[in-house]
């Protein structure tokens, strides 16, 4: 048996998806953290910095914060382990060029919960960075390169269409396909697919605000306007009826974190 064999029958063991499953309650903490932030800027809380470094930080003041933070990263560790099985030898419930699509959203996924990881890790150590300060670093360095402005438009493209495409797959329940309700009450079964719809809708718009942020950043050459979902954020508080735009995007932020309790439990996780 190959070493790649080895690793797939891992993946297929009991001990593997449990991992895995209780991964989401650790997604789920992030997302009712950052929900909680969001909802802080909307009531005008000074310093508050809207993504997820600030919803670690956030988390690391609760009781016993540094505990919980050390939960939630092995919990995102686990689902980037299972993304990176899913990237490899996943998706066989479709075909062709769907399967191939599938299999690139989870690699990115492993890229997105790695990057999570690394952050919950920055705060325990006691050396937080600001992914919004990250973001515009990153962002002015792209722009400094020869069509840089052109790429970071691109991009910009890219993540609204990211947006969009995830509002789309929450306003449809496309997600309801990968859980397994087994004998669950219809309420229960009502209850998840609401959460998740709710959430996902919610987290679309604000990466939608995320990509035109980027755009703006590529027609303005000001990478000062590319700083994520923190600028997402704090751009749609400013609107007219800002607060309760951003009020009904933390309430979908936290339904999202809500979904994925109900996916520790009902999630599809096998390769």
């Amino acid at each position: 048996m190959t070493p790649a064999d080895t690793a797939h029958r891992a993946t297929q063991s009991d001990l593997f998806k449990n991992l895995t499953k209780v991964g989401f309650v650790g997604y789920g903490l992030l997302h009712l953290a950052l929900a909680w932030v969001a909802a802080q800027i909307a009531f005008g809380e000074a310093g508050q910095e809207g993504d997820q470094s600030g919803a670690f930080q956030k988390l690391a003041e609760q009781p016993f914060g540094k505990l919980l933070l050390w939960f939630v990263l092995i919990c995102l560790v686990a689902l980037a382990l299972w993304q990176v099985a899913l990237a490899i030898w996943g998706h066989r419930d479709v075909q062709g060029k769907e399967r191939v699509w599938e299999r690139v959203a989870s690699a990115g996924r492993v890229v997105i919960y790695a990057a999570l990881a690394w952050t919950a890790g920055k705060v325990i150590t006691g050396a937080p960075s600001s992914s919004a300060n990250q973001q515009q670093q990153f962002t002015a360095g792209i722009m400094a390169k020869p069509a840089g402005v052109w790429l970071v438009g691109l991009i910009g493209l890219g993540v609204l269409a990211f947006g969009a495409g995830m509002l789309w797959y929450g306003w449809k329940r496309k997600f309801a396909r990968k859980l397994n309700f087994g004998a669950a009450n219809p309420k229960t079964r009502k209850t998840a697919t609401r959460a998740g719809q709710v959430g996902y809708i919610a987290k679309g718009v604000a990466f939608g605000i995320v990509g035109v942020l980027l755009l703006q950043a590529a027609i303005t050459n000001d990478p000062a306007k590319s700083r994520g979902l923190d600028a997402a954020l704090h751009t749609l508080v400013a609107q007219p009826f800002g607060k309760f735009l951003l009020l009904a995007v933390a309430v979908g932020v936290a339904a999202f974190g809500v979904y994925c309790f109900f996916q520790a439990r009902f999630r599809k996780v096998g390769t």
